[in-house]
């Protein structure tokens, strides 16, 4: 562990004006607030913020991300606080360290709900200092240094997984290579043990059988830049274990057939000399088609710069060459981080942009699951490059369509957004983007997204727009359903009511409010019964058995007495159906409208073990619910409307669901509730005579 002086040391040597006495402060303050709290190895836990801050010294951060390091934990492990922290350092080390600090007392019910609790304060205090990122990423980095102490192989495992889906892709995303290696190395040493040992092993093999390879095929690289003018820093590895792991499994071969597991890498004084290198290489050794990458001209959205070629060696072995500068390399190492100085006050727009994707995300995210999903499609996809009219450079995910295109400009662009050129011709919007394609997004002010977007969207910040409008009309159309369904309960009350009733009602229900209690009745999460006793308490007992479902009051005739039944939810049979029962192995009765389609793949399955029982509706046919798919106009009031008619011929809305909207129709599943087969057609039949309605059948 670092002693107090040994890191202000570290920090004077590459910043003399730092605030020493700061640094200070930070590491008596935090070595006291610990005390004697120890670290799974039985190390001192003072000793973890302090070899945090120690790595940052290594990225020549300023003072103030520097003794955030050593603070960042005080917070959330110590009876120290947020009001103290900012009294003591000042409120810009306090901001810092709340954006680190871990909500650990969040009430979650999942740990996806604890998961993206913590990485939505995480992004977005992220989101307004970088620095947050670069502390969180060095605490997760000397987490999984030390994981192996960790004596639950279930906790390394799940610490292991979040730092692969989240903390590693963020490191990538801003360019810190070695950080993500390192990361990806520690967790798939976790994940997938077995994996990982054999990887090594043959590595290790390779290594041994290969004797000085690297060193050999490093020396004749320098050997042929030097007499082509450019000297070179050359240097060569293997690749590391998770890389060569990833490429196995998605080129679905063994480690044998895996050619290019060498690496070299040569830092030339100018980007001129890139690529006079990249020519001398060419013209040496025959190079792996599709296997090369210009970085330079097209930077990396991380700001990743340098050329990528592979090889053929004269020793028929296949390696991967990386030409860069001193300044390309310290940026494909450090990333974001080799960019900053001291006392910088604004941090590199043109790497971060991504980050305002990520917040976007946050707010348009309607669960824990939405939420991760969203972010990890982007943090975590191979990029494309795609150009607006004006040539401005737009990266996308692979297989990235013109509504992402859109979202990526603008959110309003891809919410209006009706078709699109690429490279000047028309295009679906579900067309695939290529590599260097020109779009242009055609739109209207009338367009909203589409449901059928869904299916052709994948980035994240584009799926969470489409989403979240879908659930705003959604919702709009919930309560003017749910406003019909309470007018009829009020009318069914035994008297009028107060003026404060429907606040009281709200409170018992535990609703915020009135536009909540309407999504809830179209919903059916709260029944007739419910909201009447809620409005008016005690109203609703003469009328539960109008409200309450009948369907326990049919009798079938055939069945012994006291056998077991139920109406098959696969065609829905209400009284008046020619019914037939079913008698599976180890169940009830389950009793089939005759036509039902079930029924005829089972008379052709000679092998099925079922019965075959004749029945009918008995005297006691009090209703029974039928499923019905209505097509609709879409526009404002039409799912009023057909609450308003189903409700004038006396039959009962159990459930509505939303299953397909365009821009002209959407189509939706309703189950009513019938007294029977012949009310049923009547209100089909009547629903069918709307002008809003395109078409009616029964499922």
């Amino acid at each position: 562990m670092l002693r107090q002086y040994e890191l202000v040391d570290r920090v004077l040597d590459y910043d003399p004006e730092a605030d020493e006495a700061l640094l200070n402060r930070a590491y008596v303050f935090s070595m006291h607030a610990h005390g004697s709290q120890k670290r799974a190895s039985g190390d001192p836990y003072f000793s973890h913020p302090i070899e945090v801050a120690g790595i940052l010294t290594d990225l020549r951060l300023d003072d103030e991300t520097i003794a955030t390091a050593i603070l960042h934990d005080t917070v959330e492990d110590t009876v120290a606080t947020p009001e103290e922290i900012e009294r003591i350092f000042g409120s810009n080390v306090a901001r810092l360290v709340d954006g680190v600090t871990k909500l650990s007392k969040i009430e979650a019910q999942t740990d996806n709900e604890r998961a993206a609790e913590n990485l939505r304060k995480f992004l977005l205090a992220m989101s307004d200092d970088i620095r947050v990122l670069l502390v969180k990423l060095a605490d997760r980095l000397h987490n999984m240094r030390t994981l192996h102490h960790i004596a639950k192989p279930e906790k390394r495992r799940r610490i292991a997984r979040e730092t692969m889906d989240i903390y590693a892709p963020l490191a990538e995303r801003i360019g810190m290579y070695e950080f993500m290696k390192e990361m990806q190395t520690l967790a798939f040493q976790q994940i997938e043990p077995e994996a990982y040992e054999s990887i090594t092993r043959r590595l290790e093999q390779l290594k041994q059988g290969g004797g000085d390879r690297i060193a050999r095929i490093a020396s004749g690289l320098k050997l042929l830049l030097s007499r082509g003018g450019i000297e070179a820093d050359v240097s060569g590895r293997e690749k590391h274990p998770y890389s060569i792991f990833r490429k196995m499994s998605e080129r679905h071969i063994s480690f044998e057939q895996l050619s290019d597991v060498m690496a070299f890498r040569a830092i030339v004084p100018t980007e001129e000399d890139c690529y006079r290198a990249l020519g001398l290489i060419h013209r040496r050794w025959p190079m792996v088609p599709g296997r090369f990458k210009d970085y330079i001209s097209t930077p990396k959205r991380n700001g990743y710069r340098s050329l990528h070629t592979t090889i053929i060696t004269a020793e028929q072995t296949r390696v991967e060459i990386q030409i860069r500068t001193a300044a390309m390399h310290a940026q494909a190492d450090f990333g974001l981080a080799a960019h900053w100085s001291y006392k910088q006050g604004a941090q590199p727009d043109a790497q971060v942009s991504w980050i305002r994707d990520l917040v976007e995300i946050l707010d348009t995210a309607d669960t824990p699951e939405e939420l991760l999903e969203h972010t990890r499609m982007a943090m975590y996809q191979d990029r494309i490059f795609a150009f607006t009219p004006k040539g401005e450079l737009i990266q996308l995910p692979k297989g990235a369509t013109p509504v992402d295109f859109a979202y990526a400009v603008h959110t309003d662009l891809g919410d209006q957004a009706v078709g699109a050129k690429v490279n000047g011709g028309v295009v679906p919007l579900s067309t695939v983007i290529e590599n260097g394609d020109q779009v242009q997004i055609l739109r209207s002010a009338g367009q909203t997204p589409q449901a059928a977007w869904l299916g052709v969207a994948t980035t994240g910040k584009a799926l969470a727009a489409i989403r979240r409008h879908l659930r705003q009309t959604e919702r709009g159309e919930q309560i003017a359903l749910g406003r019909k369904l309470y007018d009829d309960i009020i009318r069914r009350l035994p008297a009028q009511l107060g003026t404060d009733a429907l606040g009281h009602a709200l409170r018992r229900l535990k609703l915020p409010d009135e536009a909540a209690l309407m999504v809830a009745i179209a919903r059916r999460t709260l029944s007739d019964v419910a909201v009447m006793e809620a409005l008016m308490p005690g109203s609703a007992g003469a009328d539960i058995a109008a409200i309450a479902p009948q369907s326990s009051a049919l009798s079938i005739k055939g069945l012994t007495p006291g056998v077991a039944y139920e109406l098959a939810q696969c065609c829905h049979p209400v009284p008046g159906d020619r019914i037939v029962g079913l008698r599976r192995p180890d169940a009830g009765i389950e009793v089939h409208a005759i036509d039902c389609v079930i029924l005829a793949e089972l008379a052709d399955r000679s092998d099925e073990e079922t019965d075959w029982v004749d029945v009918q509706w008995g005297d006691e046919t009090e209703g029974a619910v039928a499923r019905i798919s209505v097509t609709v106009k879409n526009e404002p009031g039409v799912l009023g409307l057909l609450a308003t008619v189903i409700g004038q011929h006396r039959a009962n809305i159990i459930n509505l669901r939303l299953d397909t909207r365009d821009i002209r129709f959407h189509t939706n599943t309703i189950d009513v509730e019938v007294h029977d087969v012949h009310q049923l057609m009547r209100l089909l039949a009547a629903l069918r005579a709307l002008d809003a309605v395109n078409a009616v059948e029964r499922v």
